[in-house]
């Protein structure tokens, strides 16, 4: 993102790995087959052989497709998944392409208006916006939504429980960058008002001022030893209240993933399968996940991440495409991003996260 925190125009940033091969080890004529081996494969998801370049406009032999074909293998640029089959890009090949050949689209003008309307539409409940924000990139871009939610580090500025109906109250709180969160209780039979009023009061006089995290430990003490003071419905409305927020603290965070079904399109092969399968167990390694995406808050604009070049990808092959959030001063919140097969539609995806993660943020600024 630039400086103004603009709209337009999408920063590509890459992720520091040992270097491969460069542009400038190709000539114009080994740098135009690769380009073309990688376009069709991220078109096609097949192989490429010399015949097929041949007959797509290349005023070449495939003889001499070949030989280029092979120097190219030889960087480890190209690999060939069968002794006869044609040549697909690696993942060092794939970076290469992002990197320096990749042309990078624009989203547009319908789906800003359509990003945008989604968004605000939630208003000031971020739990949805997030939601929504996972929702629409595995809508537009294919693959899996995926959104980190923000590290809570703001003070708590007040709580309070609120009744609605005779076993359900909500648990409102307000933190002191304008930010509120609901969490829905549900109550033993027969807790008076006096309770919910008790229960507040407990908790603003130990949180106010404070962040979740800072005041947990101290919480959990306070409480045993002002138990018998309390009643002990407000007491037990306490232990929920403090049981529900806890999703506040950075090893609780959650991780929001929509769209998985769309991995599974387009998949006819048993390796395919096979890799689907790895990356579906791959989603299921939370922790690991938030620390991959928590690594995208330290860079500026989008980052990818190829197949091997992440340890938690590095089976099933798969592509991670992801930006941070932030507010208007430039605070990262939190990431977004789509996760999918190596052979992603970079050049949609990227200006589509962007885009998404910009609006996300001015929605969680508003």
């Amino acid at each position: 993102m630039d400086a103004k925190g603009s709209l337009h125009g999408p920063t590509v940033s890459s992720p520091f790995f040992a270097p491969g091969p460069s542009l400038a080890e190709l000539d114009e004529r080994a740098r135009d087959i690769f380009r073309r081996i990688v376009e069709s494969y991220l078109e096609t998801g097949e192989p490429v052989g010399s015949r097929t370049l041949s007959k797509g406009g290349l005023s070449l032999s495939p003889a001499s497709i070949r030989n280029t074909m092979q120097d190219l293998t030889q960087l480890g640029l190209l690999g060939a998944p069968h002794i006869s089959a044609g040549r697909l890009p690696t993942h060092a090949g794939l970076r290469l392409f992002v990197d320096g050949l990749l042309e990078v689209g624009d989203v547009g003008a319908a789906e800003r208006q359509a990003i945008e309307a989604r968004l605000m539409a939630h208003g000031r409940n971020y739990e949805d916006a997030l939601n929504e924000a996972s929702s629409i990139l595995s809508g537009l871009a294919g693959g899996a939504g995926v959104v980190v939610t923000p590290v809570r580090d703001a003070g708590v500025k007040h709580v309070e429980f609120v009744a609605l109906g005779p076993e359900r109250t909500l648990a409102i709180m307000v933190f002191a960058d304008g930010t509120v969160e609901n969490r829905l209780i549900r109550l033993p039979a027969g807790v008076p008002p006096s309770a919910l009023v008790e229960a507040s009061n407990f908790l603003n006089a130990r949180l106010t001022g404070r962040t979740l995290a800072e005041a947990m430990a101290d919480l959990a003490a306070d409480l045993a030893r002002a138990r018998a003071q309390l009643d002990a419905a407000a007491a037990r409305l306490v232990e929920d209240g403090l049981a529900a927020w806890s999703g506040g603290e950075a090893e609780d965070r959650a991780l929001i993933v929509r769209g998985r079904a769309n991995l599974l399109e387009e998949t006819g092969a048993s390796e395919d399968l096979e890799r689907v399968r790895s990356l579906f167990e791959d989603l299921e390694q939370k922790e690991q996940l938030i620390q991959l995406l928590d690594g995208v808050r330290e860079g500026q604009g989008v980052r990818i991440f190829i197949g091997a070049e992440t340890r938690l990808f590095s089976l099933s092959g798969s592509a991670v495409i992801a930006a941070p959030y932030m507010t208007g001063s430039q605070r990262v919140l939190g990431a977004i991003g789509v996760i999918g097969p190596a052979r992603l539609n970079y050049a949609r995806i990227i200006p589509l996260v962007d885009y998404t993660a910009r609006v996300l943020g001015q929605v969680m600024n508003a």
